[in-house]
């Protein structure tokens, strides 16, 4: 072997130097891979807390309509664009519920066969979502809600690709290492 010469980790191999995180992750049971997996899922989950938070507040008649639905409206909302925030914040409530499933938390009531497919229908939402927030004409929608949505939309994408072993491939001692090694088949 040559002086100097590192082998470049494979995805999903484990550093020399473990740190407690990973410690602690293989000791509930998670890979590398699933640990990530858990991580995207609570960042994607506190980005969609964000959203919720702030449907609510135009819903219970914050003075934010410039920063949402188009931007026409200063101050509070009327009242039945109150009415669809309200019904937006429970939209983006089972949005995180979703991807929390999706990153195996068990806080999750939603099955993961659900959060699955959800997984990649919110992919579809967001990337219209950031699309119409860069068309919109309030700056607030443009500058500040697009990214956070562009966001989300790359962190969902990124969680509902993520591989998970099912039972029978776990009983057949099958792993997303071995499943990357043999070239995805």
């Amino acid at each position: 072997m040559r002086t100097g010469y590192r082998r470049r980790r494979a995805p999903g191999d484990v550093p020399v130097g473990r740190s407690m995180t990973d410690t602690s992750a293989r000791a509930i049971g998670l890979s590398a891979g699933k640990w990530d997996a858990a991580k995207l899922a609570v960042v994607a989950a506190g980005g969609f807390a964000v959203v919720v938070l702030f449907q609510l507040a135009l819903a219970l008649g914050a003075p934010l309509g410039a920063a949402a639905w188009g931007g026409e409206h200063y101050g509070q909302l009327p009242s039945n664009l109150r009415v669809a925030s309200a019904f937006s914040a429970t939209f983006w409530s089972l949005a995180a519920l979703t991807v929390l499933a999706r990153g195996r938390i068990a806080l999750s009531p939603i099955p993961f066969s659900v959060s699955r497919w959800g997984t990649w229908a919110l992919v579809g939402v967001l990337t219209v979502g950031t699309i119409a927030n860069l068309a919109s004409s309030s700056s607030w929608e443009r500058f500040g809600w697009a990214p956070l949505v562009l966001a989300l939309a790359v962190i969902c994408f990124k969680l509902a690709r993520t591989h998970w072993a099912t039972r029978d491939e776990t009983a057949r001692g099958f792993d997303a290492q071995s499943r990357q090694r043999s070239g995805g088949r």
